[in-house]
């Protein structure tokens, strides 16, 4: 579904300012219009509805993405990845959970948004970790003086933040470094022993064990196998809905559409989808 929405998450190159105004332009739905809307795409997959639940949103990305320019990345692009997550949140949207759409998506957007921030800021993955992240993005909000922290600020930041003193030295050491190029620059031209000096030659790859290769293949293996077995130990009527949610390339059926079949509610048969998921990964993992 995404895929088929994706003409709404591009930020239009010309202008800017003509896309904000634009978006701005939508009018805000109403509870009831939102509850609306949001069966019918939960329900029936209608993608007419999920296009009408996300424009008048549009403009709460616009907001939420101007919140991260001060990380030197193009506003347009911001925005962009934060449509991606609107429209994630709006797929898994679940109109009976009582709270409002724009309250769910709010965590989508910004999760979008972090993770572009995080690949584009340095070329050298600067967070890994969750407490390298929530430091990564409390970091400059935090610091009181430029130049480098005192150990009482240190101790000040680590205490806010829930992390320890050397996450917050390690992180502002990796914001405070430059990006250097691995490959040869014509500095590195010079040569010792008829080796060229360039910095990528000395690197040493530690992280791969193919121990681990191994083993992941085998786990994959091995589930894969326990796969049908497991299929074929749920109820008949079970494995209909299993295979016409999931295992059908062709077309994949929606809750409405089974509870046609099956003479039930759409929320029975999401019951009984996730009643039959479950079984199936106990028998997987077993």
């Amino acid at each position: 579904m995404i895929k088929d929405m994706q003409i709404v998450a591009y930020v239009p190159q010309g202008s800017l300012e003509a896309y904000v105004s634009a978006v701005n332009t939508y009018k805000m739905l109403t509870a009831e219009e939102e509850k609306t809307l949001a069966k019918q795409l939960h329900y029936q997959g209608d993608l007419e509805a999920a296009k009408l639940l996300i424009l008048p949103h549009l403009r709460f990305v616009v907001h939420i993405a101007h919140n991260y320019s001060g990380y030197g990345l193009p506003q347009a692009d911001l925005i962009q990845e934060g449509n991606i997550g609107l429209m994630k949140a709006v797929r898994r949207f679940n109109p009976e959970m009582g709270v409002r759409l724009v309250s769910f998506a709010i965590h989508w957007i910004k999760a979008e948004i972090h993770e572009y921030v995080l690949r584009n800021w340095r070329i050298v993955k600067v967070a890994t970790t969750k407490a390298q992240r929530k430091l990564f993005f409390n970091l400059r909000k935090t610091k009181q003086r430029l130049g480098w922290f005192n150990q009482d600020e240190v101790e000040m930041v680590a205490k806010e933040l829930g992390v320890t003193n050397k996450d917050v030295r390690e992180m502002e050491s990796r914001m405070s470094a430059q990006d250097m190029t691995l490959d040869p620059t014509p500095e590195d031209d010079e040569t010792r022993e008829g080796q060229l000096m360039a910095p990528m030659l000395y690197l040493q790859d530690k992280t791969f064990d193919f121990a681990d290769v191994i083993e992941d293949d085998n786990w994959d293996d091995n589930a894969t196998e326990k796969l049908i077995p497991a299929l074929e130990g749920l109820d008949k009527r079970s494995q209909e809905i299993i295979r016409a949610r999931w295992l059908d390339a062709d077309k994949k059926s929606t809750l409405q559409e089974l509870a046609d079949r099956y003479g039930v509610s759409a929320e029975r048969v999401r019951q009984l989808e996730k009643n039959a998921m479950k079984k199936m990964r106990f028998a997987i993992e077993a």
